[in-house]
């Protein structure tokens, strides 16, 4: 795919910039330039696939689900390059709106570029969801993703004997994953309970090829003879240079350990996720309007074409709500399609589009009863000590995060965050914003609310960049 600054002559700007190149972003840009759209393909990896489909070069895609669909958008890739850019290792920190569209600012091999467009499509993904507990910053403690990303980028096991803990059905292949690698999994520790999607039943039936593959992976972990534990997680982790063991405890039914189920268990590294957190900055940063999911995380809303609120800006995949690749997929085609109808004025194909929304229809259902069969009840909280870290990039704990509302009169996680510092380090907020908001919420004596999470997420400056690269406030034109 073509990667250089547009030759003399050529036109100034792409119909659509789509931000993302897992199954939302790949399946936008392959749609939009079918139907005739200047398209650029932009992400901060080498290659696509984005998690989801992370890998290897050379990687044949025999431990990858879902391989076969990545192939085919490659294909279509291919067959439009004439109208496709794949911008690769291109890490978007602002867009803007700029005359009739917009200009998309990303860093490039530590240069600046400006990527002109009429339209966007954010398809920004998600990452991991992190709780605090005591232990969770030693070294040898990373987010299931994290682990997950070193194995299918890069062939690395992270440890030789893992315990893997949380909650959410990301846990199995990911323990499946390490297991079929050689590296030794103590234990798989749930906290939630998966049978609770029984009690929606119509949605499971719909999408019985999601059952079929979490069906495999409890057979690797049978193969393998892995525990899987539900109603149990990961409460604290041991060591000083590096974790050495963890202690593993029963949870009751609002996540509070059950008395005298605590036990300690030899490990040299955990791999933790609570779900997912969608990556908003981008949305917020163009004023789309947000609020809470079902996963009591902050999406942006859009309607029955992709669209935002936001005149130009659709959104596909975890960033308007956490859902797996498949819905991913079926979102990001109808906003490439409508962005690619609206900036080309395509005739819009009504049965391709009528298919995917009954795909969409079939799937969505099933996204929301996986938020209600996995949350996150606010007993995690009553695992905390008041020096537990909250923030590990400013060292922030539990105990300056309540000083802040109870002696400073901090209202908000904004507020928190002026007054203690937690979310100002390297990486934001991210990490450390869901466990902060609710932190703060529960010291206020009510729920967390959009607002909260909202000033969390909000990142004039998405991605790090060097202060010379705004000082000196010139940019590349990636033009088509």
């Amino acid at each position: 795919m073509p990667t250089s600054p547009a030759e003399p002559g050529r036109i100034a700007c792409y119909d659509i910039a789509v931000l993302g190149a897992g199954p939302a972003g790949l399946s936008a840009a392959v749609a939009a330039a079918a139907r005739g759209a200047r398209t650029a393909l932009v992400d901060a990896g080498a290659r696509p696939g984005g998690q989801y489909w992370r890998h290897r070069a050379g990687d044949d895609g025999a431990s990858h689900h879902g391989w076969g669909h990545f192939q085919r958008l490659r294909h279509g890739m291919d067959a439009h390059r004439d109208l496709l850019d794949q911008l690769a290792g291109h890490s978007v920190w602002h867009v803007e709106r700029t005359g009739a569209g917009f200009t998309v600012h990303a860093l490039h091999e530590g240069r600046p570029r400006e990527i002109p467009a009429r339209t966007v499509v954010v398809a920004t993904g998600a990452y991991d969801r992190q709780l605090p507990f005591p232990g969770w910053t030693t070294p040898g403690v990373f987010t299931a993703g994290a682990v997950q990303a070193l194995l299918k980028g890069q062939g690395v096991v992270a440890g030789r004997r893992i315990a893997v803990a949380g909650t959410g059905p990301f846990l199995l292949p990911v323990a499946a994953g390490l297991a079929d690698a050689g590296a030794r999994v103590v234990g798989v520790f749930e906290a939630g309970r998966p049978t609770a999607f029984g009690r929606h039943p119509l949605a499971v039936v719909r999408n019985a090829a999601k059952l079929a593959e979490g069906a495999g992976y409890l057979r690797t972990l049978a193969r393998h003879r892995i525990p899987y534990r539900t109603r149990t997680t990961v409460v604290a982790a041991h060591g000083t240079d590096s974790v050495t063991g963890v202690t593993v405890a029963r949870l009751d039914s609002g996540w509070r350990i059950v008395p005298g189920s605590a036990h300690e268990l030899d490990c040299d590294t955990v791999a933790v996720g609570y779900g997912f957190t969608p990556q908003t900055e981008i949305a917020v940063q163009l004023g789309c309007a947000m609020e809470r999911d079902g996963d009591g995380s902050l999406v942006a809303r859009v309607d029955t074409r992709q669209r935002s609120t936001v005149h130009g800006v659709y959104i596909a995949g975890e960033a308007c709500g956490v859902g797996g690749a498949q819905l991913s997929a079926v979102e990001g085609e109808l906003a490439g399609l409508h962005a690619a109808y609206t900036t080309t004025g395509a005739a819009p194909d009504r049965r391709r589009v009528a298919r995917l929304l009954r795909r969409r229809t079939a799937q969505r259902p099933f996204a929301a009863a996986m938020h209600r069969a996995y949350p996150v009840p606010g007993g995690w909280r009553t695992w905390l000590a008041e020096d537990t870290v909250v923030c590990r990039c400013e060292e922030v704990d539990v105990a300056a995060v309540r000083h802040a509302v109870e002696e400073l009169g901090a209202t908000d996680p904004r507020t928190v965050k002026l007054c203690a510092r937690p979310g100002m380090g390297l990486c934001q907020g991210r990490v450390c914003g869901y466990a902060t908001a609710h932190l703060v919420a529960d010291a206020n004596g009510r729920e967390v609310t959009a607002d909260d999470l909202r000033g969390m997420a909000g990142r004039p400056i998405a991605q790090p960049l060097p202060l010379g690269v705004l000082a000196a406030g010139t940019e590349e034109s990636m033009n088509p």
